[in-house]
């Protein structure tokens, strides 16, 4: 079975986003024992058929739908139960697979840009806390690829980084910034550069201070202009 840090990797590693869905899927379903499992960009919406395009809109509908009116209205992970009763939802959805539901936020500056979400089926016990504190750690994960693979067309393995802004960091908070472009978490941050976990929490806030940014995601952003040829 699948553990964080192995999906953390595999996030690290896909090249594209049909490689992080086929590679990564398998995986993430067996981890949450889930009967399904998905992950969706939402400017896919338009390239789907019009009957999917239809039953997107429809599921995805913060009208209608209480777990995405909360995804969307706050970026955070939410299953079913902390927002309306069991019989409530089954009345929203009614589908045997979609008895829990668990979605989590992929965001890239300040915007909902992809949805990660699993299922799990009648007679399968409800996602927990545990299950979103997971979901969570992935969604950092999934925000950081996308700021630094898909939003800027950037091949992991050879970064480029901003002049004018890498002069306001020392070398070691330039470190620890290419670490956190690779998906690091601060635990392994601090293991591999031989300090602890809470130098790396301060040395992240005063680098965002600098860089007048507020999450990990948009620091990388703002830090990297393009691949090297």
């Amino acid at each position: 079975m699948a553990n964080l840090q192995s999906l953390f990797q595999g996030i690290i590693h896909a090249k594209n986003e049909q490689e992080l869905k086929s590679l990564l899927f398998p995986e993430l379903s067996d981890y949450f024992a889930a009967k399904r499992s998905g992950l969706f960009f939402l400017e896919e919406l338009p390239l789907l058929d019009s009957r999917l395009q239809k039953v997107m809109q429809f599921a995805l509908s913060t009208k209608r739908n209480p777990v995405v009116r909360y995804l969307v209205e706050r970026h955070t992970p939410v299953h079913e139960a902390l927002v309306i009763s069991p019989k409530a939802w089954q009345l929203i959805c009614p589908r045997a697979d979609h008895w829990h539901v668990l979605v989590g936020p992929i965001v890239n500056q300040g915007q909902l840009v992809g949805v990660i979400g699993f299922t799990r089926a009648i007679g399968m016990p409800a996602f927990d806390t545990q299950n979103l504190l997971d979901v969570s750690a992935l969604c950092l994960h999934l925000s950081t690829w996308v700021a630094t693979v898909r939003s800027l067309n950037l091949n992991p393995s050879k970064l480029v980084y901003q002049q004018s802004n890498t002069r306001q960091l020392t070398p070691r908070e330039m470190q620890i910034a290419q670490l956190v472009a690779q998906g690091r978490t601060n635990a392994q941050i601090g293991a591999e550069l031989w300090i602890t976990e809470n130098s790396v929490k301060q040395a992240l806030k005063r680098m965002f201070r600098k860089l007048e940014v507020s999450s990990r995601a948009e620091m990388v952003a703002q830090l990297l202009v393009g691949t090297q040829r």
